[in-house]
């Protein structure tokens, strides 16, 4: 079963801003699916549209089998959402937040609060549950906001970078609920990510979306080897001889790629720990010592680099170190 359908999906802004560019998914009941990509690459977009909070300039899109345009009202109903902003009051308590969206989503009274303190348990925020949402640190904040999303028992939950500003601990509690509910009730979640580790550690599969499209779509292990090659990154003791470098580099028949990416070279290269010692036996030939290298295998930053020409930039909203405090 399809839980989340789009199909030639486009959100253009006044001007020439093309947020989101004709994107494609088919993403399956159960599934838990992650958009990695940069700030301004069209996650945001995308996932307003589908949770009908955006309408599309052109394309269509289902969730839950239900058209989000003519049927928007429906499915709200059936789908969770937690945007970045965490949408909390300060003066209520943890459980006071819940009951009141239970009764938003017209759950019986005592079935409110028993799924209130349920999911409390569930995210380790009982013992907050009385306390002022304002005391809350952000990592307590964002679970609470999850909470909520899942008051109404959703099988389709939206993350909108669910984790961003927060400190590894808060977020490794994050990630640890999330894959607990997708394992043992079966949600079918759907998250946006800058972060790489989230992608890969998570999802079944990953749509990697950079300036309103999508580049690369698999499982992680499915991007990761399409890469095809070992990466070898190269720093030279002159960063102003790269261009000389990436010739002469260009030379090793095993190399299939190369970028000059902040300040060293990034080499695509089959077979990267008998490539590695000719590489630098040709720098130091031409007089272009090498001050450090190293060879790994590849990642989905290295994906997405191959992709687009650049890594994955992560920019923590202002203010998120003040907000790293606890889990």
């Amino acid at each position: 079963m399809t839980a989340i359908f789009a199909r030639e999906l486009v959100k253009h802004f006044s001007g020439d801003v093309r947020a989101v560019d004709g994107i494609d998914l088919s993403i399956k009941a159960g599934q838990l699916f992650a958009f990695l990509g940069p700030n301004g690459s069209g996650k945001t977009t995308t996932i307003r549209m589908l949770t009908t909070l955006l309408r599309p300039t052109s394309g269509r899109a289902e969730v839950a089998g239900l058209d989000v345009i003519h049927q928007a009202s429906e499915v709200r109903k059936r789908i969770g959402v937690a945007l970045q902003e965490a949408g909390l009051d300060d003066l209520q308590t943890g459980r006071e937040l819940l009951e009141l969206q239970g009764h938003l989503y017209r759950l019986p009274g005592d079935r409110s609060r028993d799924r209130a303190v349920e999911l409390l348990k569930i995210i380790d925020l009982d013992g907050a549950a009385d306390r002022p949402i304002k005391t809350y640190s952000g990592g307590m904040r964002r679970r609470l906001d999850l909470a909520a999303a899942l008051m109404h028992e959703p099988k389709i939950v939206f993350l909108d970078e669910p984790t961003t500003g927060l400190d590894i601990v808060s977020r490794e509690t994050m990630w640890r609920y999330v894959g607990a509910l997708n394992r043992e009730e079966g949600v079918t979640f759907f998250l946006t990510t800058q972060y790489l580790e989230e992608a890969d550690r998570l999802a079944d599969e990953v749509a990697i979306i950079a300036n309103g499209r999508i580049v690369a779509q698999g499982s992680p292990d499915e991007l990761k080897a399409s890469i095809g090659t070992d990466v070898v990154t190269v720093h030279i003791q002159d960063g102003n001889g790269l261009d000389a470098a990436q010739n002469i580099v260009r030379g090793v028949g095993s190399v299939e790629d190369i970028r000059i990416v902040g300040g060293s070279l990034v080499v695509y290269v089959r077979d990267g720990s008998s490539a590695i010692a000719r590489i630098v036996v040709l720098l130091e030939e031409a007089a272009l010592p090498v001050a450090q290298i190293s060879l790994t295998r590849p990642t989905l930053d290295d994906v997405f680099l191959r992709k687009t020409g650049h890594h994955i930039e992560i920019v923590e909203p202002a203010g998120a170190a003040a907000k790293q405090t606890g889990a």
